[in-house]
């Protein structure tokens, strides 16, 4: 890796992650979860650390640069600088997908927790592959990295997917509505692949339509009006590993 401090700083903007094919990862927890993917991803050991004093003795194979209290605050995303950020080779784990792997479609996510939150949940599980639509936050804005809690390294990601090609690439499409299946029955487990809509307006009606999409519902008392995003991708996963 050649960035330099000055470099390293603009990672914050989606512009210069593509750019320079590098993000931010930042706190000593999110380090540790690099390490661990490293031993499985060899790019992934081009990382290099930036510290301050505090963790100049840090234990990591990765090459180390010590800075200021100050260039770190510039480099930080959080009001209180952890000491220790790594720049990170753009990931490209989508590889090529498994015969017994789920999808999960995100359609235009928009908050950076709610797909961190997301990547976290497929990690645990496992064997889940994320597909994100065009107009989809960036998941290597550092908000997604640092509430991913180190599961952006382990679940593979496919940016800027058509939700038209969804119909050519799976045979079953399951998605969630008011007016569907409970998530209970038993066919919901047979799907390729399970499609979520943004935050706001969800997934337009006439492309669920055209791939034919199967409606199910999460039950509830109908006391408010809607789940959290994050929430109900998290009981869909569940219901599937049960």
């Amino acid at each position: 890796m050649s960035l330099k401090l000055d470099e390293a700083k603009k990672l914050h903007h989606k512009k210069y992650r593509t750019e320079f094919g590098y993000f931010l990862v930042e706190g000593e927890h999110l380090i540790l979860e690099l390490e661990k993917a490293a031993a499985i991803n060899p790019a992934l050991n081009q990382c290099e650390l930036f510290v301050t004093e505090q963790f100049k003795d840090f234990p990591s194979q990765f090459k180390k640069h010590l800075v200021s209290e100050k260039h770190m605050a510039q480099l930080s995303d959080t009001k209180t600088p952890q000491g220790i950020i790594a720049v990170a080779p753009l990931l490209n784990n989508a590889g090529t997908q498994t015969a017994n792997e789920k999808t999960i479609y995100l359609y235009e996510v928009q908050d950076p927790g709610n797909l961190g939150t997301i990547l976290r949940s497929l990690a645990w599980f496992g064997n889940f592959r994320c597909l994100l639509s065009p107009g989809s936050v960036d998941p290597y804005n550092p908000k997604v990295v640092r509430s991913s809690m180190g599961a952006i390294f382990h679940v593979p990601i496919e940016l800027d997917v058509p939700v038209e090609s969804l119909a050519e690439r799976f045979k079953s499409i399951a998605t969630l509505d008011m007016n569907g299946k409970a998530l209970s029955d038993n066919s919901f487990k047979n799907f390729d692949c399970y499609v979520f809509g943004n935050e706001a307006r969800g997934v337009p009606r006439e492309a669920l339509q055209a791939m034919n999409a199967q409606a199910f519902t999460v039950t509830g008392c109908g006391a408010i009006e809607s789940l959290n995003l994050a929430s109900a991708v998290n009981m869909c996963v569940y219901e599937l590993k049960r």
